[in-house]
């Protein structure tokens, strides 16, 4: 919706990791492994030509410094937070969405390890709890217009 209404293209990372595998994130989690999953996320970000682009990433790019510098370089970070038990409510089809869990991790492990990675990166923060899209999407342009 953001893109739409700035007239931007719109990229999913998830999605173009898909399309370039063939596979499903999951899948390729399960039959490669955690690592080489990461290391296919890093290229695909890094492989971007985002110009006059919305980039939605998988939660986990920010594991990658290289792919988070890569998106800085051009680029604002947009942190849309949501707390843990509004994420979870959110969330379908957990074990199927390829979500990296490193060690057995839980839903909470992950949220609590990613969300210092979020705010380290995230040149714009916005609060989407309890908000609905279209609510997201006037914050957001808000916060543009503050930076532009």
């Amino acid at each position: 919706m953001l893109a739409k209404r700035l007239g931007m293209n719109f990229i999913d990372t998830d999605i173009l990791l898909q399309e370039n595998t063939g596979r499903l994130l999951q899948e390729i989690i399960n039959t490669e492994g955690i690592d080489s999953f990461l290391t296919l996320e890093e290229r695909t970000v890094v492989s971007l030509k985002g110009n006059n682009s919305i980039i939605a990433t998988g939660g986990s790019v920010v594991y990658s410094d290289k792919s988070m510098k890569y998106l800085k370089k051009d680029g604002l970070i947009i942190y849309l937070n949501v707390g843990f038990e509004e994420m979870r409510r959110r969330l379908n089809d957990i074990p199927g969405r390829g979500i990296v869990s490193m060690n057995g991790q839980s839903l909470k492990d992950i949220y609590n390890q990613r969300i210092p990675l979020y705010e380290k990166y995230a040149d714009i923060t916005i609060d989407c709890s309890n908000k609905d899209v279209e609510d997201i999407v006037e914050k957001v342009l808000i916060e543009l217009l503050k930076v532009m």
